[in-house]
C-alpha cells in the first residue's frame, strides 16, 4: 500500500472537512493509500497548533517553514480565497510535491488566472484537483452518466441554484467577515455559485459564456461589492443552450440547497441536494418521469456503513479524496485546473457585470 505524506495550508472549517475525509478513506476503500498527516500551517500559531493536536497532524508550522519542507508530497490549499494563487505558486516549487488539492475559488483576477495556467504547464508532473466535491455526489455522478449517453439529446435551457440563508443573521455575518470581501474574492457567486457553475460545466463543457448579472439584498455591515444574492445569465455557444445560475446567502428557510435542471430536445433531468442519492429524468419517447436511485454507487464498491445508507455531502468528499490520492479515474468527472480556471473566469466576469449593475441602479 502506498504512503502519502500530506500537509494543509489552512486550519479553518473547510480544513476540518478535509481532515475528516482523509481519515475516513480507510473505512470505505481497501486500496486507499496510507495518508500521513504531516504538517498544518495557518496564519495564527494558536489555530494551527490546536488543529494539529485535534486532528492528528505531526507538526504545526509557519507558512515559510511549511513551504520549505522536503517531506510533504500532497498539499491541500485551504486558506482564504485571496491567497490561493500565492500558495499554489509556492506549493509547485516544493521539491517533493506530487499532487495539489486546491479549494475554490482558485484565484483572484485575470492576471492570476493566466499565470496559474502557465505555472501548471511548467509542472506537468504535479497532479492538480480542484475542490468541487459536489461532482462526486452519487446522484450527480449518475445523472452525468445518463447525460453522456446522449439519450436526452441536445440541451435547450437550464437552471441552477445554490441557496442558504445563514447570512440573514448578523451574528453569522460577524463570524465570517473574510467571506464578505468584494467579489470576485468574496460574495455568494464566488463562494457558492462556483459550485453551481462547476456542475453546469460538467454537463455542458467549459465554454459557457456570461451574458448578464444582477444582485439583490443589502446590509449596512456588508460591502455593496460583496453580493449576498446574485443571478447570472449564461449561454453555451456550441449548442445554443441558455439559462440562469443564482447563488444566495440570504434565502430564508432554504437550508443548504443545490438544484440543477437541464431541459433538452428529447427529455430533461433534475437533481436536488435534498436527495443526494438520486436524480430524476423525463423521456419524450416514453412520456414518463423516472426516478433513478444511485444510492452509494461508488467504485470500488463500498459497503461501509451499509449499501442502504444514503450518501451525503461528506461521502462525496471522501470519494473526491480517494480519486485525488490514488490518481484513479472510475469514469467520474474530476475537476482539473482547466475546469477550475473556466469556473473562475465566470466568477470574475460576474463581478465585473455586478459592478455595472450597481452603477446603473
Amino acid at each position: 500500500m502506498e504512503k502519502v505524506t500530506t500537509g494543509f495550508i489552512g486550519a479553518g472549517g473547510i480544513a476540518r472537512a478535509h481532515a475528516y475525509a482523509i481519515n475516513s478513506l480507510k473505512y470505505y476503500y481497501d486500496d486507499a493509500p496510507e495518508v500521513v498527516l504531516h504538517s498544518v500551517s495557518s496564519k495564527r500559531e494558536s489555530s494551527r497548533k490546536e488543529f494539529a493536536k485535534r486532528f492528528g497532524f505531526l507538526k504545526a508550522e509557519s507558512i515559510d517553514d511549511f513551504l520549505n519542507s522536503r517531506d510533504v508530497e500532497a498539499v491541500f490549499i485551504l486558506g482564504p480565497n485571496k491567497v490561493h494563487f500565492e500558495h499554489f505558486r509556492h506549493a509547485l516549487e516544493m521539491p517533493d510535491v506530487k499532487a495539489i488539492y486546491l479549494e475554490k475559488p482558485v484565484c483572484s483576477g485575470r492576471e492570476e488566472e493566466e499565470k496559474m495556467a502557465e505555472l501548471a504547464l511548467d509542472h506537468p508532473e504535479v497532479r492538480i484537483q480542484i475542490g468541487f466535491q459536489y461532482l462526486q455526489t452519487s446522484g450527480v455522478r449518475a445523472a452525468l452518466e445518463l447525460w453522456r449517453s446522449g439519450e436526452l439529446g441536445k440541451p435547450i435551457h437550464f437552471d441552477v441554484k445554490y441557496y442558504h440563508g445563514d447570512y440573514l443573521q448578523k451574528s453569522y455575518r460577524e463570524k465570517r467577515v473574510t467571506r464578505l470581501t468584494t467579489a470576485p474574492d468574496g460574495g455568494a457567486m464566488a463562494d457558492l455559485g462556483s459550485h453551481g457553475i462547476s456542475l453546469l460545466m460538467a454537463f455542458l463543457g467549459n465554454d459557457l459564456k456570461l451574458y448578464s448579472a444582477m444582485q439583490g439584498g443589502s446590509f449596512d455591515d456588508v460591502p455593496s461589492g460583496s453580493d449576498l444574492f446574485s443571478s447570472i445569465s449564461l449561454y453555451e455557444p456550441q449548442t445554443g443552450a441558455v439559462g440562469t445560475m443564482s447563488a444566495s446567502r440570504i434565502s430564508s428557510g432554504s437550508g443548504d440547497l443545490v438544484q440543477l435542471e437541464i431541459y433538452a430536445e428529447k427529455g430533461s433531468l433534475r437533481y436536488s441536494s435534498l436527495h443526494p442519492e438520486m436524480f430524476e429524468y423525463y423521456n419524450e419517447d416514453t412520456g414518463e418521469w423516472v426516478k433513478k436511485i444511485a444510492g452509494s454507487d461508488y467504485s470500488p464498491a463500498s459497503t461501509f456503513p451499509s449499501v442502504h445508507v444514503s450518501p451525503g455531502w461528506l461521502r462525496a468528499m471522501v470519494h473526491a479524496h480517494y480519486l485525488f490520492f490514488t490518481g484513479k479515474n472510475d469514469g467520474s468527472f474530476i475537476p482539473d485546473l482547466a475546469h477550475g480556471l473556466a469556473v473562475q473566469r465566470i466568477v470574475r466576469e460576474t463581478a465585473e457585470h455586478l459592478k455595472n449593475f450597481r452603477e446603473k441602479i
